[in-house]
């Protein structure tokens, strides 16, 4: 699914996310949802979050659960 939609994210869903400090590399974190962020309808890109972890960044990734 699309990460740059905020109606796309829940809290509590798992996702990958670039975390400011790795913007370059594109390296992503994985984590759940504790809170959105971002209070527009979207971003080009992707809805900032927040993971259970506390750590902040913008959703690139939404990882289907099976």
């Amino acid at each position: 699914m699309d990460g740059r939609q905020r109606k796309n994210i829940q809290p509590g869903m798992l996702v990958e996310i670039v975390l400011k400090k790795d913007q370059r590399t594109g390296e992503l974190t994985e984590g759940f949802v504790k809170r959105i962020l971002t209070k527009s309808p979207n971003h080009p890109h992707g809805i900032k979050v927040m993971l259970d972890d506390g750590q902040v960044g913008r959703v690139k990734n939404i990882i289907e659960e099976s």
